[in-house]
């Protein structure tokens, strides 16, 4: 509840609700002026008092005197004066509400930035217009606001040649006091249980010994979903499909040659298909990591770019029938299948897994989540007032998207940071990985998930039924497109009112001109170097939502069941991949090439933390920046359809014998914050 002061009744009260940034209260002296819709000016008004996150100030009548009691309070002027004094010159304000007492009637002023001290703040009720029908008093200071944008997002390549970056972590963009101290308490948590763990553990004495981190009494670790199914193969062709990294997966439309399966070799896993009847029957799937080819590694490492096939079995389960560790065939680099002796099998599907894990966190992951949704933040926050409506929509989905890409740079993919210490490629290698494949990815294919599921010849649901990161992506999918439909149809009733929208044309020119730090450009492939409709638009705007809730969500919140036992999807193996299939391997060949404890709990460390959710779900904002109420319709509507996806997904896990949650709607958070 808002505190109040006790004050007599007056015709007009404000609501100042501060927010959750850091140092977001602070002992204020403001003065505001509210205007009605004739023009008429109230007193000077002074709100001093040390605010909390939600302040309420009874206006005297005097005051409000010229106003009109029974019209609307069009706009305001606000001011943070030199009366209060604090560590900081800033003080972040969410909304400003003023409410006619008599009339019952409030009227929204939406702020949603670091205020400064001494400098004047006008701000019109419900604050969103397109710049073409922006009022005149107001396109000066809509222009000024980009103009200043553009200098605090300074663009910046921090990987050489790779996605565009902020240069320096603005203000704005700072984690909030208490997300930053969650993070903190968090990581400092962890990095003592590893402490005491290590004077309780020693090296791996067997598998089984390895499950003695889950269980000590005093601090533990739960133990992940993957470390009691690790072995087998119905849950390694899970990991392609239901998992984190589930869109490398596509169907088999004819084998390359430089895979050289055969039936002799296949036949038995097959249920008495050839191949070819397989492939007809669209019962065959590939993962081919041919992009890891050539990425370096660190010394004494290996990194396999392997190939795998999959088959659909009469009841519907995807399981391995062959695995080709490198991309050319030779007598070094044969074809294993589950014929080979078991631990053979079970050490080739783990050197996979090690190859997957790499392109996961890379790609799937990094890049094409967290880097290159920062080049789309950057965009809109340099070329987009705060005012249009599109970045209304927006800004709520890159709640924290540099700060945390700032942090994991700095802690995770810095020279000596976690991915150099626990991964074979190493940070070199991941960040060789992601300039190498920018190019080629495309945001109206790969970005784009019905098209990215045609391209792998998976949008038919009757082909891999057990596909259900698909199922529920698509559902999701489909709900935030028609969130985002009947949004922009609020504003941009023809698509000349969309071309007229010379914000959004410099947004959009910004994202496809060529990635270059110094002249700007984000260099983003697959979009148009104009918007010329609104259909193109919900495309683009879909695409980008989808990727930073959905996409990220996937990608992210598995991590700790899938990496946190070592065995299940290696994040780093040592010695050389077996080169043998008739080979007969032992445990202690298996844990020669697991990580050591140290790097055992590493992995899970930074896993566990970054596998836990934050901050809000799917279309419950943090922010309100939808205020407008044919908006806040709209929001609404978002909200019950993902309620019924919710209720479907749950209804099939019910029918599961391994649920898949991760995309439930209440799992997913808005935007990528961890």
């Amino acid at each position: 509840m808002p505190y109040r002061l006790d004050l007599p009744q007056s015709d007009f009260t404000v609501d100042v609700i501060t927010g959750k940034r850091h140092r977001g209260d602070v002992s204020a002296g403001v003065g505001m002026v509210l205007f009605d819709e004739a023009g008429n000016a109230s007193s000077k008004v002074k709100l001093q008092h040390i605010f909390q996150k939600h302040m309420t100030f009874p206006i005297s009548n005097k005051d409000t005197a010229e106003l009109n009691k029974e019209g609307k309070i069009s706009k305001i002027e606000f001011w943070a004066d030199g009366a209060y004094d604090h560590s900081s010159r800033y003080w972040h304000v969410n909304k400003i509400e003023v409410r006619n007492n008599a009339r019952q009637e409030t009227f929204v002023f939406p702020v949603q930035e670091w205020v400064v001290r001494n400098r004047s703040y006008k701000v019109r009720h419900l604050d969103t217009s397109l710049p073409q029908l922006e009022q005149e008093e107001f396109k000066v200071e809509r222009n000024n606001e980009l103009d200043e944008k553009k200098r605090i997002y300074e663009l910046d390549q921090k990987i050489p040649n790779g996605p565009v970056q902020v240069k320096k972590l603005p203000r704005a963009e700072e984690f909030g006091c208490e997300e930053k101290m969650d993070l903190l308490i968090r990581e400092g948590f962890l990095e003592f249980k590893n402490f005491v763990l290590r004077l309780f553990t020693h090296p791996w004495k067997s598998i089984a010994d390895i499950f003695n981190i889950y269980e000590h009494s005093l601090y533990y670790y739960p133990r992940p979903k993957g470390s009691d199914l690790w072995t087998e193969d119905v849950h390694f062709g899970r990991q392609r499909i239901a998992s984190i990294n589930n869109t490398v997966i596509e169907l088999v439309k004819d084998l390359p040659q430089k895979f050289p399966v055969s039936d002799d070799l296949v036949g038995p896993f097959l249920e008495g298909l050839t191949l070819d009847e397989a492939i007809k029957k669209k019962k065959l799937f590939m993962c081919d990591l041919k992009v890891l080819e050539g990425i370096p590694v660190k010394d004494n490492f290996v990194l396999c770019a392997p190939i795998a096939l999959f088959f659909v079995d009469f009841c519907g389960q995807l399981k391995p029938v062959a695995i080709q560790l490198f991309q050319n065939p030779s007598p070094s680099n044969p074809i294993f299948t589950p014929a080979c002796p078991t631990l053979t099998w079970t050490l080739v599907k783990m050197w996979y897994n090690n190859a997957d894990a790499a392109y996961h966190q890379g790609l799937t992951h990094l890049g094409f989540t967290h880097l290159l949704m920062e080049s789309f933040d950057l965009a809109t926050q340099r070329n987009l007032s705060s005012s249009h409506p599109v970045y209304k929509l927006l800004e709520p989905h890159f709640l924290n998207l540099m700060a945390i890409n700032s942090l994991a740079l700095e802690r995770l993919i810095n020279e000596d940071g976690w991915v150099q210490e626990v991964m074979n490629y190493g940070q070199k290698g991941m960040l060789n990985l992601i300039v190498k494949e920018l190019d080629n990815w495309k945001l109206d294919v790969h970005g784009t998930l019905p098209e990215d599921l045609k391209r792998r010849g998976l949008d038919d649901p009757t082909v891999l039924p057990v596909y259900f990161f698909r199922d529920d992506a698509l559902l999701l999918y489909n709900a935030i497109k028609k969130y985002v439909r009947d949004y922009l149809y609020i504003y941009y009733s023809s698509s000349d009112v969309l071309l007229a929208d010379g914000e959004l044309q410099n947004w959009t020119k910004e994202l496809v001109k060529e990635r270059n730090k110094s002249e700007g450009g984000m260099g983003i492939k697959g979009m148009p170097e104009k918007v010329n409709s609104v259909e193109q638009l919900e495309q683009i705007l879909t695409c980008v939502i989808y990727t930073c809730s959905v996409g990220h969500a996937s990608a992210n919140f598995g991590q700790y069941d899938e990496y946190g036992f070592p065995a299940n999807y290696p994040l780093c193996l040592r010695g050389t991949p077996p080169d043998n299939p008739n080979a007969i391997l032992t445990e202690a060949d298996l844990l020669a090439s697991l990580p050591d404890v140290a790097t055992t709990l590493d992995i899970m460390e930074i896993t566990d933390l970054l596998s836990r959710k934050g901050t809000k779900s799917l279309g419950d904002f943090e922010t309100e920046y939808i205020v407008d109420p044919k908006g806040k319709e709209v929001v609404e509507r978002f909200r019950k359809d993902l309620k019924e996806i919710s209720e479907k997904i749950e209804k099939r896990n019910k029918q599961l014998k391994t649920e898949y949650t991760y995309l439930l709607p209440e799992a997913i958070p808005n935007s990528i914050s961890i």
